[in-house]
Parts: structure tokens; sequence; C-alpha cells
């Protein structure tokens, strides 16, 4: 787990307690993560800690309630080490919400379909595109405005695919469109392998 790993990374430059660690995970991978949840944070320590990677001591404060802080272990640093040392597949592959309304607009027929989820999506992601832009601008982290800069091309590969769509099957005045939903409707029409009827015995 990505945030698993990242809190290891903050507790290998010195021991942190819960709140102090959303404030400096939130710092290093900037504004374009979004907020880190705080119970999500101390479920992530208590699974740490169970299993060996981290420790956890309580420190009384003399006004303040009691403070847990957090420290790496030996176990904790090797397991690190593994993480860096290998290559980051994709979290969810290439199974995205967008390609799955390709296929519907597509199956349907309609270059109208297609255009309003190529136009709806175009729109969404320029404003993402847009906003990256401010932020990176306001980022005054290295680091975080090379993560914003990834962020920036993953949006623009996505744009890139609209245009891939849209010549593929709009530029033809939606004949090959036409052609591909017929081609569907057949494939539902006749089994790819009809079953072979059974002889009663006898």
């Amino acid at each position: 787990m990505a945030i698993q790993h990242a809190v290891l990374a903050l507790l290998a430059s010195g021991p942190s307690y819960g709140y102090e660690l959303k404030t400096s995970f939130e710092s290093a991978v900037g504004p374009q993560w979004g907020p880190l949840n705080i119970g999500h944070l101390y479920q992530i320590l208590d699974r740490l800690s169970r299993d060996g990677l981290v420790v956890a001591e309580r420190q009384v404060q003399p006004v303040k309630p009691d403070r847990v802080v957090y420290e790496i272990t030996k176990d904790g640093h090797a397991e690190l080490e593994r993480w860096l040392a290998e290559p980051s597949p994709r979290a969810g592959g290439f199974r995205d919400d967008f390609f799955l309304k390709i296929i519907a607009a597509a199956r349907s027929g309609s270059p109208e379909a297609v255009r309003t989820v190529l136009a709806n999506q175009r729109g969404h992601l320029l404003r993402e595109l847009r906003n990256l832009g401010s932020l990176q601008t306001e980022a005054a982290d290295m680091v975080v405005g090379l993560l914003l800069s990834a962020a920036t091309r993953h949006v623009e590969a996505d744009l890139a695919f609209i245009e891939d769509v849209e010549a593929a099957l709009l530029t033809d005045g939606g004949a090959s469109l036409a052609k591909l939903a017929e081609s569907h409707k057949e494939e539902t029409k006749t089994p790819a392998n009809p079953p072979t009827p059974r002889r009663r015995a006898g």
C-alpha cells in the first residue's frame, strides 16, 4: 500500500506522532493528492505496529492529552528499502470508468452519444489542466512541482486519447460507428459456441 510506505519514509527521518505525520505527508505530496484522513492514518499506524515495522510509545504531556509517538524499526527500514527497489504498477491497471462510457456510447451507434461523452470528458479534463497549472505556479517545493507536472502529463494523455476516439469513430460521418454497432448486434444474435444438444439414452 503506497500510503503505508510513505508513512515509513516519513518516520525514517525520525520519530513522529499522528497529526505531525498528517501535516508532513500533505506537505510532501502537494495539493493534488488531497487531505489525508487522520482516522485512516491511525489505522495504517496500528497495522504497521502490529507488523513490527514501527513501535509506538505513549508520552505524557503536562497539559495536553498523552501523545503516541511512532518510530520505525529495523524491519520497517528493510520493508521501506524493498518497496523503493521494486517498480510500481498502476494502482487500478487500465480499468477506467471513462473507457466503459466509450464502449457504451460506441455500441449505441449514435454519433451524438459519442460526442456528448467526449465533450463532457474534455471539459472536465481542461478544467483539471487549468487547476494543475495554477497549483504548479504556486508550488514552492521542487518535488511537489514535479508531482504536479506528472499529473499534468496524465491529463494531457487523456486529452490525446479523446482525439484518438474522435478520429476513429466520428471523422467519417458515423459510418464506422454504425458498422461497429451493427457487428455488436450480430454478435448478440449468434452465440459464438452454440451448445450441442445431448442425445437421450435408449
